[in-house]
C-alpha cells in the first residue's frame, strides 16, 4: 500500500510555518550561496511540511543549513538513489577520515544527511515504505562495513593480521546483522541487533606481541561499535544491540564458526532459532559468512515438518506478553496487540514449521514471506491480505512517529501536537481518524495472530463468544428495571437496585459519552464478562463497587478492555484482588498499565528473588538512552508498581508470609536505589567530573546509601517511605576532574539532590518513594551529605541517644564496598561502647514516652488507661503501649545496652534476628524472645492487612489484649517505665 499524498497542515500545525521559515532564513543569513526564496513553491511547501512535523529535520537544518541546500540543489530530496549510489557516499565519507575521532565524526555527519534525505521523502510521499526501509538498512550495511574496513587494516598493523591454523589464511571477521536489519526492514530508528563472528582459531602474525584472533577480534568490535554507537556532538551512527550473540551480555563478543556451530547445536533456544530466521551477513567477509549461514542452517531449519515447534512458538508468545505486562504496551504498535511483532510471529511461525521441506519459506522479508504463503496455500489470500495491508500501516505509524524526533520509540503520543503530526503524515484529516482505522488494523492482527498460536487443547477458550451472554440484554438496557433488579439478585447481588445504579452511572459518565464506536463495542462485550464473572464471588456488590472505577479509568483506552475480554484468566486474577483489597483496586485504578501483570499468573504470584530483581531492572534500564532521564525514571516508576502488585497479589493469596512480603519489599527498594544512584552518578560526574579521595585517587562511587527504620530493619511494608542517610569518602575541598570542575562537598550534594529528585518527582505514574532524609547528622539543619569522618565525630560526641537507637536499625543498602565497610565498622564502635545502663533506661523510657503523648491513641492514654485493653475500644497498633514500638525500643535498649560484651547482636538490623541472638545470647528468656517474635509478627501483618484494606493501623483492644500484656510485662522486666 501507498499512504494517500498529504492533507493541509492541521490548524495546530500551522503557526510552525511562518516560525520556521524565519529560523532557516536566520541561520543562513550571511552564508553566500544560501537563498530560501530562491526555491520554488514546490520545495518550499515540501519544506513547510517536512519541518512542521519533523523537529529532527528542522534541528538539522538549522545547524547545518549547507548540507539541506545542497540535498535540495542536487536533486536528492526528489529522486530515489540508484544502487550502490548510497554506500558510495558512506565509504568517501569513511576514506576521508584521518583518525577514529575523524572516522566517527564522518559517518555521523552522512548519517544525518542521509537521515534528512529519507526522511524528507517519506514523509512527502515520495518514497514508498520500500524504498525507505531498504535506504535504511543500505545505509546501516554501508556504515557498518565501511567502518570495518577502515578500521581493520590500522588494527592489523598495531596487533598483527590474525592467521587461521587450518587454513594458513589471513582471517576477516563475518558481521550478521539481526532482526529488520537482517530482514532489510530498519525502520527510521532503529537499533541494529549484530553477532560477531570469525572462520577460525590462530594468533596473529607480523608483530612482537601476538594475539589469539579472538582477541584480536573482540577488540575489533570494540573498535567497530565505539565508531558507531557512542552519542557525540554530531549524534550517532546506530544504536548498537549485541545481545542475541551466544551467552548474551555475559558472553564473548566474538566467536569462532565453530564455537558458534557448537553452541545453537547443544544449547541453542527455540527464540534463537526465530531470531536466526532473519539473520544476514551486512559487513566483514561474504564468503566466510555465506559458510557460516550455511552451517548454522541446520539450526533454523528443521528437515521435516517440525510440528514439535507449535508448542515452543506458544512459549514464545509469552515472551511477547511479558513485554506487554510493560508500561504503556497496549499503546505500542509494535509489541502491543495486533502490533507489528505479532505480524512476525505469524510469518515466521510457519517458516520454524514448515521451513525445512519447503525451501520458498527460507528468506528474510517478512512481506515476502506473506507472499509465499499466500502462494503455497498456508493462508488465504484475504487473512495475507489484511496482514499485509495491516503490518504496512503499522509501519508506516512507526515511521511517522519516529520521524518527529529520530527517537527509538514505538509509542503512541501522548502530546496533542505530536497526535497531529502522525495523523497528518497517514495522511488522516485528525487523530480520532486516524486512531480509529489503526485500531481497526491492530484487531485484525490481533484475531488472526490468536488463530495461529491457538491452543486446541485450552478450554478457556471454548465457548468464549458466549460468555456473559445472559448479561447483555441488561447492560445495554433491553429489559425494565425489575427484571434486571432481579436477575442480579437471584444471581447472587444482595444490593441489586445499587449495582443497577452503579452500572448506570458508568455508562452515562463523561468518559463513556465520549467514546468511540470501536471503543464502545468493546466495553459492550467486556461488561458482559465482568458480571458474568463477578457473580461467582462471594460478595459481588463489593466486586463491583471495586472494579467499575478502574473500567471507567481504562474506558478511553480500550485496549485494556480487549485485554481483559480476551484473557479470562487476567479478569478473574482482577476480580480476585479487587475483592480482597481496595488499596490493590485503587492502584490499578490509578496505573491501567499494571493490568498487563494481570496476564501470566505464574510471574503475577511468584514474585523474583533479590538477583533476578536487579536484573530485570538492569536489563530494562539498558534499552533507554543514557541521555533521556525522563524515560529512565518512567521506567523505574513502572518497575516498582508492577512488583509492588506482584508481592501484595502474593501476600492476600497466601503464597508469600509476612517475613518474605517485607523481603520482597526491601529487595525491590535496594534494586531501584542500585540504578538510581549508577544514573544519578553518571549523570553528576558527566557534567562535573569524577571526584576525588584526599589521596588522589578517583571515587568511584566512593559513595553510600544507608538505610535507617523499616528499609534499615528489612520490614517495609506497602506504600513504607525509605528513611535515608547519604555518606562518602571523597575530599570535601579537592576539585572534580570535569570540564565544570566543582569540589568534593558541593559534587556529593549534588549527587544527593539528584538522587532525591529522582526518587520523589511526581510523573504520571507517581513517584518511587518517600524520602526522609532527618536522621542524618544533625536533622533538617545538618548537611544532606557526610563523610565517613564527620559521620563519626557526629555520632560519637553529638548524636542523641534516639540516634543511637536509630542507629541500630540501619545498614548499607547501596554503593561503593570500601565505604561500606568503613560505616561498618563506625556502626560497631558507635554502637558498642559501655554505656551506664541506668541513664540509658532513663533516656529511652522519656523518648518513648513522648512518642506514645504524641502519636498515641488519646482516649486510651496511648493505651496505658485502665480501658485500654478492653473489646471496643481503639488499639493503635503500632504506637499504642504493648505495640510494634515497645518492641522495637526493648530491641533497641537491650543492643545499646549489652552489644559492647555481646557484639553479635550488632549482626543484625532487624528486631527478629537480634530477638534471636539476645535468646541465644542468654539475655532474654527463650520463652520471652519467642513471645516478642511472635508478638511482633502478629503485630505485622495486622499492620499489612489494614494497609492492604485502606484502613488505618487501629483495631479493636480486645483483639491483642494478652499479647499486649505480655509485652508491658517484659517492658517493665527490662527496667523501662
Amino acid at each position: 500500500m501507498r499512504l494517500p499524498l498529504p492533507l493541509d497542515l492541521p490548524a495546530v500545525l500551522q503557526p510552525l510555518v511562518v516560525r520556521n521559515q524565519q529560523s532557516l532564513r536566520e541561520a543562513i543569513a550571511g552564508i553566500e550561496g544560501l537563498d530560501f526564496d530562491a526555491w520554488n513553491s514546490a520545495q518550499r511547501h515540501a519544506f513547510d511540511q517536512v519541518a512542521a512535523v519533523s523537529d529532527f529535520v528542522l534541528e538539522v537544518a538549522l545547524r547545518e543549513p549547507a548540507m539541506l541546500f545542497t540535498l535540495q540543489a542536487s536533486g536528492e530530496l526528489e529522486r530515489p538513489f540508484a544502487p550502490g549510489e548510497l554506500r558510495a557516499r558512506i565509504a568517501a565519507a569513511a576514506e576521508a577520515a584521518q583518525s577514529e575521532e575523524e572516522l566517527a565524526r564522518n559517518l555521523r555527519r552522512e548519517r544525518n544527511r542521509q537521515q534528512v534525505r529519507i526522511i524528507w521523502r517519506d514523509i512527502t510521499r515520495q518514497a514508498a515504505l520500500e524504498e525507505t526501509c531498504r535506504d535504511l538498512s543500505d545505509l546501516a550495511d554501508a556504515s557498518i562495513d565501511q567502518a570495518y574496513q577502515w578500521l581493520y587494516p590500522r588494527h592489523c598493523q598495531q596487533f598483527g593480521t590474525p592467521i587461521g591454523n587450518r587454513s594458513g589464511q589471513a582471517q576477516h571477521m563475518v558481521v550478521l546483522g539481526m532482526g529488520k536489519l537482517g530482514a532489510v526492514e530498519l525502520n527510521l530508528s532503529s537499533d541494529i541487533d549484530l553477532i560477531f563472528a570469525f572462520p577460525e582459531g590462530g594468533e596473529t602474525e607480523g608483530v612482537k606481541r601476538s594475539l589469539d584472533n579472538q582477541e584480536f577480534f573482540t577488540r575489533l568490535g570494540q573498535r567497530l561499535i565505539k565508531a558507531l554507537d557512542p552519542v557525540t556532538v554530531d549524534g550517532f551512527v546506530f544504536r548498537v544491540d549485541m545481545r542475541l550473540r551466544p551467552y548474551g551480555s555475559a558472553g564473548a563478543l566474538t566467536l569462532s564458526f565453530n564455537a558458534l556451530e557448537q553452541y545453537y547445536q547443544d544449547q541453542g533456544r527455540d527464540w534463537e532459532r526465530y531470531a536466526m530466521i532473519k539473520a544476514r551477513v551486512v559487513a566483514g567477509d561474504q564468503v566466510a559468512g555465506a559458510q557460516l549461514q550455511n552451517m548454522l542452517r541446520p539450526f533454523v531449519y528443521r528437515r521435516y515438518l517440525d510440528f514439535s515447534a507449535i508448542e515452543a512458538l506458544r512459549t514464545m508468545k509469552q515472551l511477547i506478553q511479558q513485554e506487554v505486562r510493560r508500561k504503556g504496551m497496549s499503546e505500542n504498535i509494535k509489541l502491543g496487540a495486533g502490533g507489528i511483532r505479532e505480524v512476525e510471529f505469524i510469518a515466521q511461525a510457519f517458516q520454524l514449521i514448515h521451513g525445512g521441506r519447503d525451501l520458498s519459506l527460507q528468506q528474510r522479508p517478512l512481506l515476502k514471506v506473506l507472499a509465499t504463503l499466500e502462494g503455497q496455500g498456508y493462508l488465504p489470500p484475504a487473512v495475507v491480505a489484511e496482514l499485509r495491508e495491516g503490518y504496512e500501516f503499522l509501519r508506516y505509524t512507526e515511521h511517522a512517529i519516529q520521524a518527529i524526533a529520530d527517537r527509538q520509540t514505538q509509542m503512541l503520543p501522548e502530546d496533542e501536537k505530536d497526535r497531529e503530526r502522525v495523523a497528518f503524515i497517514l495522511g488522516f484529516a485528525d487523530w480520532q481518524s486516524f486512531h480509529d482505522q489503526l485500531m481497526h488494523w491492530r484487531g485484525r492482527i490481533d484475531w488472526h495472530f490468536r488463530q495461529v498460536i491457538a491452543d486446541p487443547d485450552d478450554e478457556e477458550g471454548e465457548g468464549e463468544l458466549v460468555v456473559g451472554g445472559e448479561w447483555s440484554p441488561l447492560w445495554e438496557q433491553a429489559q425494565d428495571e425489575e427484571a434486571a433488579c432481579r436477575q442480579l439478585e437471584e444471581a447472587g447481588f444482595k444490593q441489586p437496585a445499587e449495582a443497577l445504579r452503579r452500572l448506570a452511572l458508568l455508562r452515562s459518565s463523561p468518559s463513556l459519552r465520549s467514546m468511540q464506536r470501536i471503543g464502545r463495542e468493546r466495553l459492550d462485550a467486556f461488561i458482559p464478562r465482568l458480571l458474568a464473572q463477578a457473580v461467582e464471588h462471594d460478595d459481588p456488590d463489593l466486586v463491583l463497587e471495586r472494579v467499575l472505577p478502574l473500567v471507567e479509568a481504562v474506558a478511553r483506552r480500550s485496549a485494556y478492555l480487549v485485554l481483559l475480554t480476551e484473557n479470562p484468566g487476567a479478569l478473574r486474577r482482577l476480580l480476585t484482588l479487587c475483592a480482597a483489597s481496595p488499596w490493590i483496586a485503587e492502584q490499578i485504578a490509578r496505573y491501567p498499565l499494571l493490568l498487563d501483570e494481570l496476564l501470566n499468573e505464574g510471574r503475577l504470584f511468584s514474585p523474583p528473588l533479590a538477583p533476578e530483581l536487579a536484573c530485570e531492572l538492569r536489563e530494562r534500564l539498558t534499552r533507554i538512552p543514557e541521555d533521556d532521564l525522563e524515560q529512565q525514571m518512567e521506567a523505574l516508576r513502572h518497575f516498582k508498581l508492577a512488583h509492588s502488585l506482584r508481592v501484595a497479589a502474593s501476600e492476600i493469596t497466601g503464597n508469600l508470609p509476612l517475613m518474605k512480603v517485607s523481603d520482597y519489599l526491601t529487595w525491590l527498594a535496594e534494586a531501584i536505589l542500585d540504578q538510581v544512584l549508577a544514573l544519578a552518578w553518571r549523570q553528576t560526574v558527566a557534567r562535573h567530573g569524577q571526584p576525588k579521595r584526599s589521596d588522589g585517587s578517583l571515587c568511584d562511587p566512593g559513595f553510600i546509601i544507608v538505610g535507617y527504620g523499616k528499609v534499615g530493619g528489612i520490614e517495609l511494608g506497602h506504600g513504607s517511605d525509605l528513611d535515608l542517610v547519604f555518606i562518602h569518602d571523597g575530599d570535601p575541598q579537592g576539585e572534580t576532574d570535569g570540564a565544570k570542575p566543582i569540589d568534593g562537598a558541593q559534587f556529593f550534594t549534588r549527587l544527593g539532590q539528584r538522587i532525591i529528585h529522582m526518587l520523589t518527582t511526581q510523573t504520571n505514574s507517581g513517584q518511587l518513594y518517600d524520602v526522609d532524609m532527618r536522621l542524618r547528622p544533625s536533622g533538617a539543619s545538618g548537611l544532606l551529605v557526610s563523610s565517613v569522618g564527620a559521620f563519626e565525630r557526629y555520632q560519637q560526641g553529638e548524636a542523641w541517644t534516639w540516634e543511637h537507637q536509630a542507629l541500630v536499625r540501619a545498614r548499607v543498602l547501596v554503593g561503593c564496598k570500601q565505604v561500606a565497610a568503613a560505616f561498618e565498622d563506625v556502626r560497631a564502635r558507635v554502637l558498642g561502647k559501655p554505656r551506664e545502663l541506668d541513664k540509658l533506661r532513663q533516656e529511652v523510657s522519656e523518648m518513648r514516652a513522648k512518642m506514645r503523648d504524641n502519636l498515641g491513641t488519646k482516649s486510651t492514654a496511648a493505651g496505658t488507661a485502665a480501658n485500654a485493653f478492653e473489646a471496643g475500644m481503639p488499639f493503635d497498633i503500632k504506637q499504642d503501649a504493648g505495640g510494634i514500638v515497645d518492641i522495637e525500643f526493648m530491641v533497641q535498649y537491650a543492643a545499646l545496652a549489652w552489644s559492647h560484651d555481646h557484639p553479635a547482636l550488632l549482626r543484625w538490623t532487624d528486631n527478629i534476628r537480634i530477638l534471636e541472638e539476645l535468646e541465644q545470647a542468654g539475655l532474654m528468656p527463650a520463652d520471652d524472645a519467642v513471645l516478642l517474635r511472635e508478638v511482633y509478627k502478629a503485630f505485622r501483618s495486622a499492620s499489612h492487612r489494614q494497609a492492604l484494606q485502606k484502613q488505618a493501623g487501629v483495631v479493636d483492644a480486645g483483639q491483642f489484649a494478652d499479647q499486649r500484656r505480655q509485652v508491658r510485662r517484659i517492658w517493665s522486666e527490662l527496667g523501662l517505665t
